[in-house]
């Protein structure tokens, strides 16, 4: 797109996109966040006298992985909190292909 469009016109379809982005992402992120509860409440069943299994187990992770995103990233969109460490992106992001890579072996499991 850069190659493309003039140096104006780049700035005004970026300033643009940004500024749907900030008005879509907040609601989406409180959506994700509740919506994973309900899930990991209706999906993970109760405990055996086994103890958890892995799937259980897995779910579990992933659980808390995907709450410490969705409550960073609400502490930071909706009361502009910035996180005290990890304030790189790249933290996250591992954590989102993690959290991709715990479905697919929860898949096989």
């Amino acid at each position: 797109m850069q190659k493309v469009l003039s140096k104006e016109k780049y700035e005004e379809v970026r300033s643009y996109f940004r500024g749907f982005t900030r008005t879509i992402v907040p609601e989406a992120l409180v959506l994700a966040v509740i919506s994973g509860v309900f899930l990991f409440h209706n999906s993970f069943g109760s405990v055996g006298e086994n103890g958890l299994t892995h799937f259980q187990l897995l779910l579990s992770i992933k659980a808390i992985l995907g709450l410490w995103l969705g409550l960073r990233g609400v502490l930071q969109v909706f009361f502009g909190i910035q996180p005290f460490i990890f304030k790189s992106h790249k933290l996250p992001f591992i954590l989102v292909v993690v959290i991709v890579i715990l479905s697919q072996v929860m898949f096989y499991v």
